[in-house]
């Protein structure tokens, strides 16, 4: 919101009557936040939020145990839209007790919170024009992009002004198991048939070398899915988290349209999987370079072991973004994992990697994650504080998501 624009006020008794999944409001001090749209970006899903709707939050936000990142603040403060009217007391005190609150109200002052000093994106004064498609604005960002493109915004991206270009940057969900999935299926058929053949062999040496026989096809698709969860592990920390050189616009750029700018804008569903079109390309050369090194029913059953685990990789990234998975459990804990990825340690590579990334020290508890088990919608939550969790898995498939 512009300075020079008086902030809207709301009444305590308006505030507290948004608490419905179709219009939530939350306080942070006087500032009124409509989270309505961040719903269902909630990583502790969104019952954690709508049963605080209509209330202040500052204490959860602020901790202890856990106090909210900048980028957390800062992400909050884009649904901003006004002040509480503090001579409204007792509007807000006679609708605690309509809602049958048995608790009497003792705050009378609550600590501005630091999201009060975040502030939101303007389009008139953010280093690009919003208005306009940013790849070819990001790279004149210099020594400044980095810390630009870390601080997440929640907004949809334009990359290129052709809109052909543009199509073929954004791609549904579902359209990644519907292309990849029947080749899936084609080429496990048929390396089962080669190997089948009785014909395919591994040389250890030039002189020795062992059958592969038929029933070995299993072993080594899933070697060919442990394969890729490596494989992208090792392309997202070290190739997506380089910091481009300040001085190179065109790496800058690439940077942006590879990985940086999901970061800028993580829930922009139209780019949180790969787009066919693209991916035929890497997916192509990966495969070339495995026939080149193996035999065809060797190297096409690693192939399609590796092609069948970036598809469940693909689901499983867009699943933490938007899915509501049950409390406890290894999704629920891997959701506010990610989320802890793109909020506060987005250098970390791949932070969805439970083991890997607790022995490089990344803590596992994220912003906006389990606030613990709050009390009913109309509840003061003043003084109160909610524990944070650490969640621990095994590196694996599941774990690799970008």
């Amino acid at each position: 919101m512009s300075p020079t624009v008086s902030p809207r006020l709301f009444s305590q008794n308006e505030v507290a009557r948004h608490c419905t999944k179709d219009s939530c409001w939350v306080l942070v001090g006087t500032r009124v936040y409509d989270v309505t749209a961040f719903l269902r970006m909630h990583p502790g899903g969104e019952t954690l939020i709508l049963r605080r709707s209509g209330r202040n939050v500052s204490a959860a936000l602020d901790g202890p145990p856990h106090r909210h990142s900048r980028n957390a603040r800062r992400w909050l403060e884009q649904y901003y839209i006004g002040e509480v009217d503090g001579a409204d007391e007792r509007a807000e005190l006679q609708t605690l007790r309509q809602r049958g609150n048995r608790q009497d109200p003792t705050d009378t002052e609550e600590e501005d919170s630091a999201i009060s000093k975040c502030s939101k994106v303007d389009d008139e004064t953010d280093l690009v024009d919003w208005r306009k498609p940013l790849a070819w604005q990001v790279g004149y960002l210099g020594d400044k992009y980095d810390a630009w493109v870390h601080q997440p915004v929640d907004r949809p991206i334009r990359l290129f002004q052709s809109d052909f270009f543009e199509a073929n940057t954004k791609t549904p969900w579902y359209m990644v198991p519907a292309v990849w999935m029947p080749l899936v299926v084609y080429l496990s058929w048929h390396c089962y048939s080669v190997l089948a053949q009785g014909s395919t062999r591994l040389f250890i040496t030039s002189d020795y070398s062992i059958m592969v026989h038929k029933y070995c096809f299993p072993l080594i698709f899933m070697l060919g899915v442990f394969m890729w969860s490596f494989l992208e592990y090792c392309i997202h920390r070290f190739l997506f988290h380089m910091r481009p050189p300040a001085h190179n616009y065109y790496l800058i750029m690439l940077h942006f349209l590879l990985h940086g700018q999901h970061h800028k804008s993580p829930f922009d569903g139209s780019r949180l999987v790969f787009p066919p079109g693209v991916a035929s390309i890497v997916i192509g050369a990966f495969y070339l370079v495995l026939r080149q090194l193996l035999s065809e029913g060797l190297g096409t059953s690693l192939f399609v072991g590796g092609l069948c685990g970036y598809v469940i990789y693909d689901m499983i990234h867009y699943y933490l973004h938007y899915g509501s998975p049950r409390k406890g459990s290894y999704l629920y804990g891997l959701k506010a994992y990610h989320v802890k990825h793109h909020f506060e340690h987005q250098r970390a590579g791949n932070a969805t990697d439970v083991q890997s990334e607790e022995e490089l020290g990344v803590q596992t508890t994220g912003p906006f994650s389990d606030l613990g088990s709050p009390p009913p919608c109309g509840t003061t939550l003043s003084g109160q504080s909610f524990p944070t969790r650490a969640f621990k898995g095994s590196c694996s498939l599941l774990s690799s998501c970008t």
